[in-house]
């Protein structure tokens, strides 16, 4: 049973990356060489190719999902992120989540290799000061644009449905509070993620 769940979690972090970078890929490329009429239609392509290429990525790597490298993971850890951020227009937020699937990643990979207490609590703390740092990384770009653009305080104003004006001082506080809490919702979700994984899919005596 763990082992079809964690078959499963596996293919749901693997799975979307195809087709994501296949619509993305399409899409920026197609602004180069084809008419701005027919981008979506390669996209959509781009798309439709990613899922086909799923059948072999899948197939190849779900068996293996333990033993392949942290670098491999950091590299679809460090897409993700900029995609989402790319996504929801700067707006970083949402990277938080990716905390969830990258400890899953680590727990699951601690636990097959029957990792003891030390070495948990050492490559959690790792992992950690990895998703949280890139994280602050996004967040500095996220901030860098809002606080370069001249339309962010009505911006924030006209989303949030609020009765006052926002101003420049309002922004800056707001980044700042909101960046510090959302590291720290970062850095518990990863740690939380990587301790229930391995403890879930460890091997009980």
């Amino acid at each position: 049973m763990k082992s079809r769940l964690e078959k499963i979690a596996f293919a749901v972090v693997i799975a979307p990356l195809a087709p994501i970078a296949g619509l993305l890929g399409f899409w920026w490329t197609s602004y180069v060489f084809s008419p701005e009429k027919w981008i979506p239609f390669y996209a959509i392509a781009g798309f439709l190719l990613g899922m086909g290429a799923d059948i072999f990525i899948l197939k190849q790597f779900l068996p293996r999902t333990n033993k392949l490298s942290l670098g491999f993971w950091a590299v679809v850890f460090l897409f993700c992120s900029v995609g989402l951020f790319g996504f929801f227009m700067g707006v970083p937020v949402f990277n938080a989540l990716l905390a969830i699937p990258a400890g899953f990643v680590i727990g699951a990979r601690l636990a097959s290799e029957n990792a003891d207490r030390t070495r948990v609590q050492k490559t959690t703390w790792e992992i950690t000061l990895f998703t949280t740092g890139i994280l602050f990384l996004i967040c500095i770009a996220s901030a860098f644009f809002a606080l370069t653009s001249s339309s962010t305080p009505d911006d924030l104003q006209g989303m949030l449905g609020l009765g006052f004006e926002v101003t420049q001082n309002m922004v800056i506080g707001l980044i700042v509070i909101g960046g510090i809490l959302l590291l720290s919702v970062n850095a518990a979700l990863t740690a939380a993620a990587i301790r229930l994984t391995h403890a879930f899919l460890s091997p009980k005596i």
